[in-house]
């Protein structure tokens, strides 16, 4: 049995989509209202925030996932994710499973310095001190021998379908609709974006990996990276006509903060778009050269054509 704790959502989907062409049938669901992907998925509701639930979730597991979501919001983070990640981490333990925790990259400094497994956290606000809490509170058990566990590190997500990140929502949502794109506070800079059916392939990859435990991986990216200039260029390519863009500068976003709420919880994050963005994922390219990675145009190409 392999079990996904915060079950629904395109990274997932797509990792209980690969675990069942690859690795497994056997694959229960977990979250407050989970719904199947696959015809034999188990579904089990719980909520995470409790512990005996948690262990219930876990029971009969050899892996875990932990790929919980939760909106942007801090407080919420604060509240809600260290008990959840203490959970997982005390039923995995309980139940002998190892644990496959899906993480981001907020707790990195945001300046143009490459970002490694081994880089230093240097959270920039709320958010990022928390993702830094999970990852340390997960490594320290791991240290520990309380529980084998790994870290599946992805920056900033790109993809098809309803995948959710502020360059889908920003620029190729927008394009797709006809519509101007908007571009966060600089155009030429380097960015790292993962799109979200590889980050969930590498994440089931590394779970069914024995040796990949007990460390942080950087999931797979293209390392070819495209500023948003660059990708919106891309994008006319695909459709047939130049496409002009707004880029929204840093003023706009410290002036908005005041009064819309999803702007205030997004601009600690504004530095990733301040500089270039290096997300080194040599790590996973070197231990598995056979995984196909995919290029910029191509990811593209597909959200243009769904």
């Amino acid at each position: 049995m392999q079990t996904v704790l915060g079950a629904g959502g395109p990274i997932a989907d797509e990792l209980v989509n690969e675990l069942h062409r690859n690795y497994t049938k056997d694959i229960r669901l977990v979250s407050r209202k989970p719904s199947r992907v696959n015809d034999t998925d188990e579904l089990l509701a719980a909520d995470l925030t409790d512990a005996e639930a948690t262990s219930r979730a876990v029971a009969g597991s050899q892996i875990a996932y932990l790929t919980v979501g939760l909106p942007l919001n801090s407080e919420l983070w604060e509240r809600q994710f260290p008990v959840i990640m203490r959970n997982a981490i005390d039923a995995c333990a309980e139940h002998g499973t190892k644990l496959v925790f899906f993480d981001n990259t907020y707790m990195y400094p945001g300046t143009s310095a490459p970002q490694t497994e081994s880089t230093v956290f240097a959270p920039g606000g709320r958010k990022g001190r928390v993702r830094g809490e999970l990852a340390t509170t997960l490594l320290e058990a791991v240290r520990a021998g309380r529980v084998q566990g790994l870290i599946g590190r992805a920056p900033e997500f790109y993809g098809p379908g309803s995948t959710k990140s502020y360059t889908n929502s920003l620029v190729f949502d927008r394009i797709r609709a006809g519509k101007r794109p908007f571009v966060p506070v600089n155009a030429h800079t380097e960015r790292s974006l993962i799109w979200t059916p590889d980050a969930s392939r590498a994440l089931a990859l590394l779970g069914n990996t024995p040796d990949a435990y007990g460390q942080t991986w950087h999931l797979p990216v293209d390392p070819n990276r495209q500023s948003y200039a660059q990708l919106i260029e891309i994008a006319g390519e695909v459709i047939g006509r130049k496409i002009d863009y707004t880029v929204l500068p840093m003023l706009a976003f410290r002036l908005g903060r005041h009064f819309v709420k999803p702007l205030d919880e997004m601009y600690e994050l504004l530095g990733r778009y301040r500089h270039d963005n290096i997300f080194d994922s040599l790590k996973f390219a070197a231990r598995f050269p056979a995984f196909q990675i995919t290029t910029y145009r191509e990811g593209v190409q597909r959200i243009l054509s769904d």
